[in-house]
């Protein structure tokens, strides 16, 4: 891990003005580019947005350096989709195989297309991917964990990786480096399956004597660190990670990758494992919040986005740095694991005042915690501007003066103005996936009729799914209560045939 002694004190004199339309060259300067991107971060979980049970000081402090969002949108309710759509431009129900995925899946991010790394890269930036990446590595065959491990984050655009292949409940539990497992000793090699047990291996099934964490449903197969994983796993001992580490180590390799760019533009995608399952907080913060791992995990995050704030500061590169911080979904607080979650929460409640969360058609589910600050060029406040993750590709398109083709991230378009809070309006709809698509429109949302589950007994959340029309007036109805779809038909019959207008066809506000 960086040593932050060791970069306090660094100074950078950049001493060119930014110009909004930006070419490659060495005489313009572009803005650095700082995305925080945490897992599993419900809106009302960050004091910023009115949780009082708990307080997130630096992620506070960004806010209010910049504009924080009260009407910004992951564009699905879980982790997989959204980190696709965030990179390509594109709703992910608009390509198959974009579900959540499993931790040997195949890269499912078409090198071909033009992603927001690749976009980048073209306009003179290094880029850097560091944390959970969860959208597939290697070709069709799957990943070769004792090998080179690509297709990967180097073929759609990044520079550099450090990245967890999936998610920390998931096997292998490695870091990979570029295209190898970081650490792995050739005698030790990794054997990974899905589908049935590995040789003599423990499992948290059938040898829960050796859990230090139970899990609540599922996560069971593979024990690593006494915890047990989705999948099967043996070998690669000496490449394992260590749960309570993980942050301290994400946050180093993202410090890092920002000192040794300092001198040219650069873009950092830097994906928290904070606060996803399992949840095994640093000795910093465990026990430190009162509510339990959960909370625990809260107080990491915050300390992470410090860190980097703390980074950028000292090598004088924040005034000229573009950072956001915002998460892939909304809120779960049992999602596998009988850590207490639940019954510690004291009052807090993940989701603010909206209702669903991870998983859910309700606003829960994609309304997340969204902040952007560029000093000098944003606003310090308070938008509810309507605005959505997939924009920004189109947005920083516009930025650095490039052209999109019509085939380039077809749901994603310029909403720089609102993202820096000058335009309080933004998008004129957005679309929303979970169980099924909804729409938003001004203070329509209507959600399409599904057949799905109305209620996740394994996670206690309400999925929002109905077999009719669901229609809520959200200035009126922010918690989404009463549904007025038999009151309104009319709007209904509107919006749903925008829904269906939109679904075959891309770059339409």
């Amino acid at each position: 891990m960086v040593n932050m002694k060791s970069i306090l004190g660094l100074a950078l004199a950049i001493g060119i003005a930014f110009h909004a339309h930006a070419q490659k060259g060495p005489a313009t300067a572009r803005p650095n580019i700082v995305l925080i991107y945490a897992d599993d971060l419900g809106y009302g979980d960050i004091s910023c947005n009115g949780a009082t049970k708990i307080r997130t000081p630096h992620i506070d402090r960004l806010a209010s350096q910049g504009v924080r969002f009260t009407n910004g949108h992951a564009s699905s309710a879980t982790c997989t989709p959204s980190r696709y759509s965030i990179l390509t431009g594109q709703y992910a129900w608009r390509k198959k195989g974009t579900g959540i995925a499993p931790g040997d899946a195949s890269l499912i991010i078409d090198t071909a297309v033009t992603t927001l790394p690749s976009l980048l890269r073209k306009a003179g930036y290094a880029t850097g991917a560091v944390g959970k990446w969860h959208l597939g590595i290697g070709d069709s065959k799957g990943p070769d964990w004792n090998g080179e491990l690509k297709p990967g984050p180097l073929e759609i655009g990044f520079d550099y990786c450090w990245i967890m292949p999936a998610t920390a409940d998931r096997v292998p539990c490695v870091y990979v480096e570029n295209h190898r497992v970081a650490n792995l000793d050739p005698a030790d090699p990794i054997k990974v399956s899905y589908t049935a047990p590995i040789g003599n291996e423990p499992t948290g099934k059938k040898n829960p004597e050796l859990l230090v964490m139970h899990s609540s449903q599922g996560h069971n197969n593979a024990i690593v660190n006494g915890i047990g994983r989705i999948g099967f796993m043996q070998g690669g001992t000496a490449a394992l990670w260590k749960d309570d580490s993980i942050a301290a180590v994400l946050t180093g390799k993202a410090q890092r990758f920002i000192v040794d760019h300092k001198t040219a533009p650069f873009f950092l995608y830097f994906a928290t494992h904070d606060i996803h399952v399992p949840r095994v907080p640093g000795k910093a913060f465990a026990g430190k919040s009162g509510m339990g791992v959960r909370g625990d995990a809260i107080l990491q995050l915050d300390w992470t986005v410090g860190q980097i704030m703390r980074t950028l500061d000292s090598l004088h590169l924040s005034d000229n740095t573009i950072f956001i911080f915002t998460s892939d979904n909304g809120p779960v607080v049992d999602d596998g694991y009988a850590d207490q979650a639940r019954e510690l929460l004291g009052g807090h409640t993940p989701s603010g005042i909206y209702r669903g969360g991870k998983y859910s058609n309700f606003d829960a589910g994609t309304r997340v915690p969204l902040i952007v600050r560029w000093p000098g060029k944003s606003r310090q406040g308070v938008s509810n501007a309507l605005v959505s993750q997939v924009d920004l590709l189109g947005s920083f398109a516009a930025l650095t003066g490039q052209q999109l083709q019509h085939e380039d991230g077809p749901d994603s378009f310029d909403m720089m103005a609102a993202f820096t809070g000058k335009d309080l309006k933004g998008r004129e709809s957005v679309i929303e996936h979970a169980g099924t698509l909804s729409i938003i429109k001004g203070n329509w949302k209507y959600i399409t009729p599904g057949n799905g589950a109305r209620y996740d007994n394994a996670t206690a959340i309400e999925l929002g799914n109905d077999p009719a029309p669901q229609l809520y007036d959200l200035r009126k109805d922010p918690q989404e209560k009463n549904n007025v779809a038999a009151q309104y038909p009319a709007v209904v019959k509107e919006l749903s045939a925008q829904l269906n207008a939109l679904k075959d066809a891309g770059r339409s506000r």
